[in-house]
């Protein structure tokens, strides 16, 4: 496996700790994590319940900061930035998509898909445009006035990653993406991030579930926050 470095990385995680104090007691979350990711790759981050995957995924997208350790995002090190810092990485650079979708159930698949744009100060012309354009991408562009709840689950899933892909992020971080699903709508989904893959985008994909990983290129297992194995697939 070729060397990661944080100047050939998009994602490089140095010796990263996390604990977190409950009480007099400290609970290692990750215990000296290191482990990068290249521009267009496709990474499965794999572990059982516990095992910190969910915790590394946080840090990953700049949701969480880590207790020690270096973090390079780009080439910076964001380890010791504020909220502000981090929450314009996040808004600009890393697209979130979650297991339960998180739509607005009031509003269209339109509308939903718009929202980072708002936050991003987007005139309202380019927003919906964009937000189009997004669900054009995932093929749903003839659902754009169907509220969240007129939609399947695999078309709510699609509606959330033309979310995540419609501030043109550097990075796809999709959480269990297929845990809602069931396993044909699940199998669609993942056909899905492969096209998005071939396309150009990096995507990270945290999941518990065997046979989901494997439709990355590259698995990262992690067993009582550390590294037990990193492989590649394919």
């Amino acid at each position: 496996m070729e060397q990661y470095t944080p100047a050939n990385s998009v994602i490089y995680l140095e010796d990263i700790f996390r604990v977190y104090h409950m009480g007099a007691e400290e609970v290692y979350a990750l215990r000296g994590v290191t482990v990068g990711v290249h521009r267009n790759e496709y990474v499965a981050i794999m572990g059982p319940s516990g095992s910190g995957k969910s915790t590394l995924m946080n840090l990953i997208g700049c949701l969480d900061t880590p207790s020690s350790g270096n973090y390079f995002f780009n080439g910076a090190n964001v380890a010791g930035l504020d909220d502000n810092e981090l929450a314009e990485i996040r808004n600009k650079e890393i697209g979130f998509v979650f297991q339960t979708f998180n739509l607005l159930p009031r509003s269209d698949a339109l509308h939903n898909v718009e929202l980072p744009l708002v936050y991003a100060g987007i005139k309202k012309e380019e927003r919906l445009e964009r937000a189009y354009q997004a669900l054009e991408m995932v093929g749903l562009s003839d659902r754009a006035t169907h509220k969240p709840n007129e939609l399947s689950g695999g078309q709510r899933q699609r509606v959330a990653i033309a979310r995540a892909l419609v501030t043109r992020p550097s990075i796809l971080l999709a959480d269990e993406p297929t845990g809602n699903l069931d396993t044909k709508t699940g199998e669609d989904i993942m056909r899905f991030f492969e096209e998005l893959h071939a396309k150009g985008n990096t995507i990270i994909l945290v999941t518990h579930e065997e046979d989901i990983a494997h439709h990355a290129h590259r698995i990262v297992r992690i067993r009582d926050g550390k590294v037990e194995r990193d492989e590649v697939t394919r």
